[in-house]
Formats: structure tokens, sequence, C-alpha cells
């Protein structure tokens, strides 16, 4: 056997696989559970602030009165910037444990609930120099312990669900609707048991219509969340295996492909949404796990286009049992699955076999062979279990991290608690091929819908039209296997390459047309040529 810290390619037994590995940060101090980048190109990250002393110190004078005894001067929230691996500690006060996020439009991390004292705190973390964490203790009606968000067309904010709360509310409450509860039935219909759930962090996808998909547990629905009502329900997803926490495996909506049509006022026809769903394990697997019986995970995914007139699950199956998985859209529209185990389920030590191979999956492949649309891809040296993250970079890097199955930091446990950073280099990096490079973006970095734009890049090289597309990317925030707010989409751009003065290319197409397409914010805006992607460039868009 021979594992080299980043090859390009990892060699076990006589098995090859691509894909490269590096170590960041040995330690930043807290363990990675969540994990948001911000449009200034930092990380943000936490875990809980009940886990006990984390590895890094608040600034001196910052430390956190608890009581009129005792005081904490330890940071449980940091900083981290992928280009210069500084680490910056950041004073958190309430507890964020297993709590949700997204951003708001004008970048700012807006993060929601956790535990105890943290269950009703709505922080804010903006993207600028030396900032930190705001907090408004009520800023929720209802308490969120596992809930999930999800940015909507008007720039608000959905929060769904969280242990037993079976109800959604809007963030930040600016407006006398947002100052309700709205009722939703279906997540405690959902519900394997009050002890093991099986829904809780339900998974959320905007669909092109401007309505909300919500899954729990082994199926979903559509719902109408300005008028609180159920506008369809979604056949049960096959093979009897539960997909949300603890029984957790994971979901991303697949590229939006925005294509014009022939007229000149730019009509884009609307795209159909597509769901992908990964991984999990049995319905009984947490209750077994608890008394030392280890389930094998899951191999299945299931698609379903939920916006077709009569949907129907397309199932297939990984060529590796994945439980805690998470899945990464990449710049080029394929989705990278990483981390997790392959028996047990999340919780306490309650998992098995950590699955240290991530696996490419690529959509457009589903037709033919199941090599070509799975590829196991090069393993990690370092395991990945329950409270482990990962994120996109701007420079198409995945960032990987935490994993904690521990109630508090516990470095001499089976598995133990990791602070440690790593990037994963997906197989684009280690091709010969020339990567493009985005020079400019007309008439700026702030864009309306509609609006028609331009990508000035360079390439070593001639343009193969064919194999060229543009690509923006949403920004999510991640933790347990779900990554909110997660949305790609391929850009309707003309079929033409021009030549500048200076010797550039230029191609040119149009912004998304609506904000159900794209909700208004910030995103990576990537320019992919023969499947390699640029550096992603920050675009915002909104109704100017």
């Amino acid at each position: 056997m021979l594992l080299v810290c980043c090859s390009s390619v990892f060699n076990v037994g006589a098995q090859s696989y691509q894909g490269k590995w590096k170590l960041l940060k040995r330690s930043i101090g807290v363990s990675a559970m969540h994990m948001a980048l911000l449009p200034n190109e930092k990380i943000v990250t936490f875990d809980r602030s009940e886990f006990g002393p984390s590895n890094i110190t608040l600034l001196q004078g910052k430390c956190i009165k608890e009581d009129s005894k005792s005081s904490d001067c330890y940071a449980h929230s940091v900083e981290f910037d992928p280009a210069t691996r500084a680490v910056r500690p950041l004073t958190i006060l309430s507890d964020t444990w297993c709590s949700s996020g997204a951003f708001s439009i004008d970048g700012t991390l807006v993060q929601s609930g956790g535990y105890r004292l943290g269950e009703k705190v709505v922080r804010y973390f903006k993207p600028c120099m030396d900032c930190d964490w705001e907090e408004d203790q009520n800023g929720l009606l209802s308490p969120r312990w596992y809930a999930s968000n999800q940015v909507l067309p008007d720039g608000k904010i959905i929060v769904v669900g969280g242990r037993y709360q079976f109800t959604y509310e809007f963030i930040p409450k600016l407006s006398g609707s947002d100052r309700i509860l709205y009722k939703l039935p279906f997540l405690k219909e959902t519900r394997y048991s009050a002890l093991v759930p099986n829904n809780l962090y339900p998974f959320l996808h905007l669909s092109t219509d401007g309505n909300l998909f919500v899954f729990a547990n082994d199926r979903g629905i559509l719902l109408d969340y300005i008028n609180n009502k159920v506008i369809r329900s979604y056949p049960v997803m096959p093979g009897g295996v539960s997909r949300n926490y603890p029984s957790t495996g994971s979901s991303v909506l697949l590229p939006l492909k925005l294509f014009s049509t022939t007229n000149s006022d730019n009509n884009t026809s609307t795209p159909d949404a597509e769901v992908l769903i990964c991984g999990g394990t049995a319905p009984d697997s947490n209750e077994k796990a608890n008394v030392g019986v280890f389930v094998p995970a899951s191999k299945s995914c299931g698609r379903l286009i939920i916006t077709a007139a009569s949907p129907e699950w397309e199932m297939e199956e990984m060529p590796i049992n994945r439980v805690m998985g998470d899945m990464i859209m990449l710049p080029t529209g394929d989705v990278l699955i990483i981390n997790g185990a392959a028996k047990g389920t999340a919780g306490w030590g309650v998992a098995r076999d950590p699955v240290l191979n991530p696996v490419l999956y690529r959509p457009d492949a589903r037709n033919s062979d199941e090599s070509t649309r799975f590829e196991v891809l090069s393993p990690s040296l370092i395991p990945r279990l329950y409270h482990s993250t990962a994120h996109l970079l701007s420079d198409g890097r995945v960032l990987v991290g935490g994993s904690n199955p521990n109630i508090n930091y516990n470095f001499s446990a089976l598995y133990p608690t990791e602070l440690s950073l790593e990037a994963f280099y997906p197989p684009y990096f280690t091709k010969t091929k020339p990567r493009p490079s985005i020079v400019a973006v007309n008439p700026g970095l702030k864009i309306g819908y509609k609006q028609k734009i331009s990508l000035e890049f360079t390439l070593e090289g001639s343009v193969i039209l064919s194999d060229l597309f543009v690509t923006m990317v949403a920004p999510s925030f991640t933790t347990h296997s779900i990554a909110m707010n997660q949305r790609l989409l391929v850009l309707a751009f003309n079929n033409e390459v021009k030549k500048t003065s200076s010797g550039n290319y230029l191609v040119e197409g149009y912004a998304p047309e609506t904000a159900a397409l794209a909700p208004p914010g910030y995103y990576q805006l990537f320019l992919v040529h023969e499947a390699i992607p640029s550096k992603g460039k920050w675009i915002q868009i909104k109704q100017f």
C-alpha cells in the first residue's frame, strides 16, 4: 500500500485514484462543525460553546463572563484565511450547537438557532476586517435546533423545522408577516420517532417557480410558504432508507441550465429543477448503533425532477456505502461526495468504518455506464465523521474540516476530535490542459436581472466553443452534511467567442431573469473550458 500526501494520484494496492489532498493547518483551535465562505474570501467556522475549553483563546480582555464566579476565555469560532492560513479567534456568546445559516443580500452571514440559550438567537457576521459576531438574543420566535435555512427570492431567509418544531418562520424580522409562526404538519408526519426523528435538518431547495422543495426522512413536498400551503406531494423515495438526521444523507439541487431563445429580447426558458439525494441508512440504524450494532449505510442515490408533471424517482447506486457524506457542487457542475462513514449513523460515537475516498458524480453522464457517472477519488488520511464539513473555495479547491463524534474535545478516543483543515484538489487540478482566467466582468461586479454581461478571459491556446460555459455558484452554509442555499446556474451565453484588441477572449450573455432562479446576493462566477474552471470572481446580483 502506498499513500503519499499531496500526490496527484494515490495508489492503494493496484488501484489508482485521481485528485490530491493537502494539509493546510494542523490545528485552527476549534473543530469545524459549521462553515461558511464570505465574499472577502475568509472562512468563518465554529463548533459549540459548551464543548468546554477549545484549543485557542480569545484575544486579551475578551473573556465571556458566564456568571459571577467564572469566565470563558476560549474561542469557539474562528476566521480562517485560506490564502495565508492565518487564524483569528472570534467571540460568540450563545451556544451554536447544531444551528443553521444563510447569507443576506449584502454578504452578511445570518446564522440562527442552536442549543439551550442559543436556540432563539440570530447572529450576524459581516465580511469586513476585524469584524466580530453580533447577536440578537430574541431573533427567532421558536427554538431552532437542527433546523434548515434557505434564501428566498425577496432576499429573506426561511428557517424550517428543528427538534420538536413543526413550523417555519422568516428572518430577519422586518415586517408583520415575519413575526408569524407558520405550521408545517409535514415535519411531524415524517418523524420516525420522538427520540430518533430521521427528519431533522430537512433538505430545502428553492424551485424555479419560487416555491420551496422540502424533503424529510424519505419524502418531499412543494411548499407555497407565502400562503402556507402544500401545493404538491412527491412519491416516497424507494429503498426503505431514511435520509435525514440522524440517518444522515445529503442533497443537492442539480445545475440549473439557462439557455437563451433565439428572439432578440433575451427570453430564456425556465429550466427544470432536479434534486439529487444520496446516502443515509435504515430507519432503525441509530437505535442499533446505540447498543453496538453498526448497520451498513446505504449506497443508493435518487434523482427527482420536482418541476415535472408526473415526477418519479430515478434510482442509482454509489460505489461506496455512505452516511454523513457532504455533497458539494463543483464549478464544473459535477458533484463531489465527501466525508462520512460506511456504518452507523450521526451522533456521539455511533459510526464506524470512515469513508476516506471522495466520489465524483457527473450528472450529465447518467445515461451512460455507471463507471462514468461515479468515480472514486484519492483518499484522505484523516477520518471525517460526525460534525465534519466541506466547502467550495473560489480557487476550485474544496476545504474539509471538523469531525468530533465525542461529547467534548477528546484526542484519545477511537475517532479523536479533529482540529485540522485540509484542501482536496478535484481531478481538474491534475489535468495538463490550460486553465482559463477571468480578466474582467462587464459592466461590473454588480449586475441586475436580465442584464447583458460579458466576460473577458485569457487562455493559452485556442478556445473550443462547444466545451466552454459559465457558471455562478451561491455560497452555502455547511454543517451536518447539508450545504444550505447551495445553488449552481449555467448561464445563458451567446454561441460566439470574440478576440479583444489586447489579445484576450470575450464571451457575452445574460444574467438570470428572475430572483426565483437566482435569489439576490453574492455568487462566485466561473468560466469553464474543457472541464477546467477558472478561479471564481465574486459578483452581486439584485434589483438595481
